[in-house]
């Protein structure tokens, strides 16, 4: 069985005006963008230079040396902005875009619940057709499972569980070094994205998060999520960045029971990171005598996810009534769990 990780089709390929010219921009937003044929009219980032070698690379059309030059470009030739720059930075470039334009702005959605609320105060008062980018919801393996599940192979879902532990080589995000939150914020985030894409909002959230003893410089590195959706339902989240101990025993699988089946996915990116291992994608069905069934399931989350967000602003662009699952209307609530995991974290710390 093969599929495909297309689950929308613009009318109208915008261009695309980028902001910031770092490593996601790079390995997964300009690949993306390349594979589904879309236009990146221009980028700017703070390091010219840098910038340009993406300009080299992927056939961008134009290094703006200004903020300010790039949304000009991006006026003139009815761009989408795709802002991709640390959660600190990205309110003061949200304010300077252009009343009414499309905007896809890199997970997360700030440091903070308050920063997140501004950014859709914004949002909302600029009329800004806007969407924040948690692409986990649209990698391949992700799409596929929630087929399976709408086709009842695996009956009632009851159970998510979600396990990374992994090597994660964090220098090399130099910026995540002093926040006052990390793992949750910029890793964990994803996981409880896809939960409430499968499970909607939970009831309440229980976490830990902590540092690693050689890992002393990053806020946290591990955490323990479980979040609450009533007495038959259970989803949990574990996750360590510090498994230095070989990729033989590294983890990284999202599985989904139900009350006939069940999937489990071995999200390959996070083994062996950088260089990743092959995903693996099973399910079983307890009326298919067959057993366990293996899946070849074409692309993967990085770059292959990155094309939804974007894929599906443009719609919601085209047709207001499109159901844009990365609005930001709708993140707001997965801020709102991390939220709450930070405060339950907190307590337990006695803060």
């Amino acid at each position: 069985m093969k599929i495909t990780s297309t689950s929308f089709t613009p009318k109208r390929k915008r261009e695309i005006a980028i902001v910031g010219a770092g490593g996601i921009v790079k390995d997964a937003h300009l690949p993306a963008y390349k594979k589904a044929g879309y236009l990146v009219r221009a980028i700017h980032d703070t390091d010219y230079q840098k910038a340009q070698k993406l300009v080299n690379d992927f056939d961008v059309l134009n290094n703006c040396k200004s903020i300010d030059d790039l949304i000009k470009t991006g006026k003139e030739n009815d761009c989408i902005y795709d802002i991709a720059l640390p959660a600190s930075e990205i309110i003061p470039i949200l304010k300077k875009i252009p009343d009414e334009a499309g905007v896809l702005i890199q997970k997360p959605m700030g440091n903070n619940i308050q920063h997140a609320r501004e950014i859709l105060d914004i949002c909302r008062k600029k009329k800004l057709t806007a969407g924040i980018n948690f692409q986990l919801r649209h990698a391949p393996y992700i799409i596929k499972a929630r087929e399976i599940i709408a086709e009842g192979l695996i009956g009632d879902l009851h159970d998510i569980d979600v396990r990374v532990n992994v090597l994660t080589p964090w220098h090399l995000w130099s910026f995540l070094y002093g926040l006052p939150r990390m793992e949750i914020l910029y890793n964990s985030i994803h996981y409880i994205d896809m939960v409430r894409y499968f499970l909607g909002n939970p009831q309440a959230v229980y976490a830990k998060t902590t540092k690693h003893p050689k890992m002393m410089d990053l806020a946290s590195t591990r955490s323990s999520i479980i979040l609450d959706y009533g007495d038959v339902i259970r989803a949990n989240i574990n996750t360590n960045h510090g498994h230095e101990f070989g990729i033989k025993h590294q983890e990284s699988y999202f599985k989904f029971e139900g009350t006939k089946g069940a999937i489990k996915v071995t999200a390959g990116l996070n083994l062996n990171y950088p260089e990743g291992l092959p995903d693996e994608f099973e399910y079983i069905s307890l009326e298919d005598s067959k057993g366990w069934r293996k899946v070849e399931i074409e692309g993967s989350w990085f770059p292959d996810a990155f094309i939804g967000p974007m894929g599906g602003l443009m719609c919601k662009l085209e047709n207001q009534n499109y159901k844009y699952v990365n609005s930001v209307e709708d993140a707001i609530y997965t801020m709102e769990v991390v939220e709450q995991c930070y405060i339950c974290s907190d307590q337990l710390r006695g803060k």
